[in-house]
């Protein structure tokens, strides 16, 4: 089960002098997740390392941090917290010790999944489109199964017989409303996949 965040979150630690603060925030797509990362980001910080994940899109950066040792541990936290559709920024302003590569695997995926961890999630529930065409006789069932089955209602259109509604519905619910339907209007309507 994906989960995303329900609000932006914010973690902050001190790591051997060094101040690390995590930002994460939920982003619908790339291009989200890009203008969160630079709208964010500290010029005067010594590093902005980020990651986000959407879906199968996913990207890193080290900025400056020896290479591997921060942005794909950030990712890394996110996958490992089951995450999508989310992007994390750390930014770390440094403080006189080094960490070693290691350190900073630790230090970047730790404040990373100490965000996410803290953050308030929502389950991320896939919904698809779909259509069904139904006799004014049938529309008020129809809207109070809908509602039961988490679908919503895009747009409707009328006709002479009845009226045409466009669904957005939740994936885990297609199959029963679809038999429901077929079954209350003894096929005389039916679900259509978009």
């Amino acid at each position: 089960m994906a989960t995303t965040l329900a609000q932006p979150g914010e973690y902050q630690e001190t790591i051997k002098k060094s101040l690390f603060l995590a930002l994460a925030a939920p982003v619908a797509d790339a291009q989200a997740a890009m203008d969160f990362i630079a709208g964010r980001s500290d010029p005067d910080a010594t590093h902005n390392c980020w990651a986000y994940r959407v879906g199968d899109q996913c990207r890193f950066n080290d900025d400056g941090e020896p290479g591997g040792s921060a942005g794909r541990p950030i990712l890394q936290a996110i996958d490992g917290q089951q995450c999508d559709r989310v992007a994390v920024l750390v930014i770390r302003w440094y403080g006189g010790i080094k960490l070693g590569t290691g350190g900073l695997v630790r230090a970047y995926g730790g404040c990373a999944a100490n965000c996410l961890r803290l953050t308030p999630r929502l389950e991320i529930i896939e919904r698809v489109r779909a259509s069904c065409h139904c006799a004014y006789g049938d529309l008020q069932w129809l809207q109070s199964r809908l509602a039961a089955a988490g679908a919503a209602v895009v747009a409707e259109s009328f006709d002479g017989e009845g009226a045409t509604l466009t669904l957005d519905i939740p994936r885990v619910a297609v199959a029963d409303l679809a038999q429901a339907i077929t079954d209350a209007t003894r096929g005389r309507s039916s679900l259509e996949l978009a």
